[in-house]
């Protein structure tokens, strides 16, 4: 039996499917905001041996006394609030508590950039990126690729996104980016018929795929802006993609976006390190929460809760 807290943003439908999967596999779970984490660190100046133990908690929960800590979505805040967050899961890391999937994996997956060059530099084909804080240089990127997608660093769902082949238009839309502060993300759009894959890793194999299309009049597949989603077998070539594309960033389990393009070439253009997966389980009826609950059985060090009682998670 393992005490599992689910630290995330919101609870709703992913939360419920994980605690439904821990519960029927016969563990204990919490759900907790990661607004309401506090640590306390307390030792007055006493020798180590009469210091009074660290804290971390939420909601009176005690994330430090858990097995396991799923991180799911961290809300957004000001940048030290972020900081805090991550920095708060590399703690109980550090602690021997097992989080999944890890900060280090989260700090590069929410990242476009910082995964763009771990996926190119584990030698899997991405599309041509420009990444600048200049508008000079990214209207240059601009005008040699001609045909661009420019996207937020950090973002998802397929939002923040604009696709422009037109130098003037893309101006506009950089000069807009420079008022906020943006870094400009500027990638060559592939041209592949209005179709993605989306490829579920956990534990290093393939759990599912789908293939999702555009809607009409719309270039982007997303399933959260109105794309369809359809069940697919993937060949063993892509299925090597995604599970390198996922070992890249170091994830537990990941959701992998293929782009097959017109001309055969395979692109990986994301790796989520906090996946979503109600479209792929809608599509393939596949109980994607019991498959990361089995992995996270596995992971768990031996004999860490299976002598504790069934009690409820300190705070």
């Amino acid at each position: 039996m393992m005490r599992v807290v689910i630290l995330s943003a919101r609870t709703g439908w992913h939360t419920d499917e994980l605690v439904r999967a821990l519960t029927a596999r016969g563990h204990l779970a919490a759900v907790v905001p990661y607004e309401g984490l506090t640590a306390t660190v307390a030792d007055g100046g006493r020798p180590a041996s009469a210091r009074a133990p660290a804290k971390l908690t939420s909601e009176q929960i005690s994330l430090l006394d858990a097995d396991v800590v799923l991180a799911r979505i961290i809300p957004g805040g000001s940048l030290e609030q972020l900081i805090y967050r991550v920095d708060a899961l590399h703690w109980i890391e550090n602690r021997g508590v097992r989080v999944v999937n890890s900060p280090r994996a989260i700090e590069r997956s929410v990242d476009k950039f910082y995964t763009t060059t771990l996926l190119h530099d584990a030698g899997l084909l991405v599309p041509e990126t420009v990444v600048c804080e200049r508008v000079e240089d990214a209207m240059a990127a601009v005008r040699a690729m001609r045909d661009v997608v420019i996207k937020p660093i950090f973002g998802s769902l397929g939002h923040g996104m604009v696709r422009v082949s037109d130098p003037e238009t893309a101006l506009r839309v950089v000069r807009a980016l420079d008022q906020i502060k943006s870094v400009y993300y500027v990638q060559r759009a592939i041209d592949h018929d209005g179709r993605d894959l989306r490829i579920f890793i956990v534990g290093g194999r393939v759990l599912g795929a789908i293939e999702r299309r555009a809607p009409a009049g719309e270039w982007r597949t997303n399933v959260a802006i109105g794309g369809s989603a359809t069940a697919v077998d993937v060949s063993p070539e892509i299925e090597r993609i995604a599970i390198a594309a996922a070992a890249a960033v170091g994830a537990d389990y990941a959701g992998v976006d293929v782009l097959p393009a017109d001309d055969g070439s395979l692109y990986v253009l994301e790796v989520n390190g906090i996946p979503g997966w109600q479209g792929l389980q809608q599509a393939t009826g596949i109980d994607v929460a019991i498959a990361i609950v089995e992995h996270v059985e596995k992971c768990v060090r031996p004999g860490s809760s299976s002598e504790r009682p069934e009690e409820p998670l300190p705070a």
